[in-house]
């Protein structure tokens, strides 16, 4: 393969990969807080409109750890580019979508730029001196969140003054920007992994996460007991198992799972799914709590400009802390960033759980999870592409990222659950709804922090090697060269 004499500075194709990731993290949650908005443009029903997040889920969910996976294997430049094109063509259908059917296929398009993330960590890890790793990561990692809060601030001030439209065209504008960057600026590594894409396993490990994470999002509406909820989650529990079994035998596995039985893999993966459990479940029903009318005895009666302007701590202090992840980890260890940070968003759910009458307390909240949030996904992002071999970055980052999205929706629809428990049918949720729902996150918070605790401490300067898989022969390369090394 010929490769350019001179490759972009690291900073610039660093910058370039930041707008790309913070553009995705936005239409991850632009859309969440107008569904009102666009179920009456579109003349559809609640139960219809809920499909424009279910469908874009299912799909992120899907192809995350598959875009990843082909990008370790073709090149991640190349899988970067088709991602953003996905998020391109999804947000001009979006844009321009006169009814729901094509607002819901826009929205699967759109999943599959959830790509962007996995992709742009493999190229990090590729493309900057090793030393800029930890801290690029961290940045990157917590623009995600960042990109996701700032979403759901900025959805009420881009409707007021535009309309719903350009919820989707601002991103588009972005996104056009970013990918004409990528082609100029990013180089295509050189670091692959020269084998076939099983069909079988992708094919299994789509079915099973439809499964779930369908039997997830409707189980509230549908009822946990209802045989279509049942059948989904026995199916994906199945589905699952076949899946892993099929992975295992695999000549030319899509997610090996050698590798994801890695201590530090496995366990970063476990604190991934239950801080997922309350970051998503926390944005998603804060807003809902504070545009409550007071009449409920709860609540302030707030816009959705209002609601989301509550979520800015969450979206500062998660940045600040994301930038300054890198150096932490780099001084106390990834593992003590990550269990600091769980320990940290227990204290905001606990706030929350019984200091909620005034806004102040909730805006200290805010600010209180977005630096647990920041540090916990930031350094674990770090400790996930350092702990695996630089051929199988892209899909251990995949798969940690599509983790957290299926924490995200068991997070939501345990908290739907509990906070509707007890409101009178149509009526309003009772404020110990909330009161108990919070406090369940805090406890899913919990379990996260003893997930940290059983992280491995991982060895000073020492990257993934051969030597660190269940299986040593699969980390060589051709040539000899161990997978994880410093490519230089």
């Amino acid at each position: 393969m010929i490769q350019p004499a001179r490759r972009t500075h690291h900073q610039v194709t660093f910058a370039v990969l930041a707008l790309a990731v913070a553009t995705y993290a936005l239409l991850q949650s632009l859309v969440n807080p107008v569904l009102p908005t666009i179920m009456v443009a579109l003349h559809t029903n609640q139960t219809t409109v809920t499909w424009v997040l279910t469908a874009y889920l299912l799909s992120a969910s899907i192809f995350t750890p598959i875009m990843g996976r082909i990008g370790d294997s073709v090149g991640k430049k190349k899988m970067l580019l088709v991602a953003l094109a996905a998020l391109a063509i999804g947000s001009a259908l979006a844009a321009l979508a006169t009814g729901i059917t094509l607002m819901i296929i826009a929205r699967v398009i759109q999943g599959v730029g959830g790509g962007v993330l996995p992709l742009a960590f493999g190229i990090v890890r590729d493309e900057l001196p090793p030393t800029k790793v930890s801290s690029a990561i961290g940045v990157l990692a917590a623009l995600t969140a960042v990109g996701a809060g700032l979403g759901l601030v900025l959805a009420g001030p881009i409707v007021d003054l535009l309309d719903y439209h350009w919820l989707f065209w601002v991103p588009l504008i972005m996104i056009l920007i970013a990918a004409a960057a990528a082609v100029v600026f990013i180089p295509e590594s050189a670091i692959r992994t020269p084998t076939r894409i099983s069909i079988p396993p992708a094919l299994l490990l789509s079915a099973w996460l439809v499964c779930l994470l369908l039997g997830l999002s409707e189980g509230p509406d549908w009822g946990w007991t209802s045989g279509a909820v049942i059948a989904l989650l026995v199916g994906a529990v199945l589905l699952g198992a076949t899946w892993a079994l099929v992975e295992a035998r695999s000549a030319a596995p899509l997610i090996d799972m050698t590798m994801m039985r890695l201590p530090a893999v496995w366990t970063a993966n476990l604190v991934a799914l239950l801080v997922g459990v309350g970051m998503y479940a926390f944005m998603a029903f804060l807003p809902q709590f504070v545009q409550t009318p007071p009449s409920a005895g709860y609540g302030f009666g707030a816009t959705i400009t209002e609601s989301g302007l509550i979520l800015l701590p969450l979206s500062v202090t998660m940045f600040i802390v994301g930038i300054a992840s890198g150096p932490l980890a780099a001084r106390f260890g990834a593992k003590a960033v990550v269990v600091t940070g769980a320990a940290v968003t227990i204290a905001s759910f606990s706030l929350l759980a019984f200091a909620h009458d005034d806004k102040w307390e909730l805006y200290i909240a805010a600010a209180v999870m977005g630096i647990g949030i920041g540090l916990t996904f930031s350094a674990m992002a770090s400790l996930i592409v350092e702990s695996v071999p630089a051929t199988q970055t892209g899909v251990a980052s995949g798969m940690n990222a599509n983790i957290r999205t299926i924490g995200g929706s068991i997070g939501a629809a345990l908290m739907a659950t509990v906070v509707t428990s007890g409101a009178a049918p149509g009526g309003l949720p009772r404020e110990a709804g909330y009161t108990h729902g919070f406090l369940m996150l805090a406890g899913a918070t919990v379990l996260a922090l003893l997930a940290a605790l059983a992280i491995p401490a991982a060895r000073r300067g020492h990257p993934a090697t051969a030597e660190d898989l269940p299986h040593p022969e699969l980390g060589l390369v051709p040539g000899g060269t161990l997978l994880g090394a410093d490519p230089e």
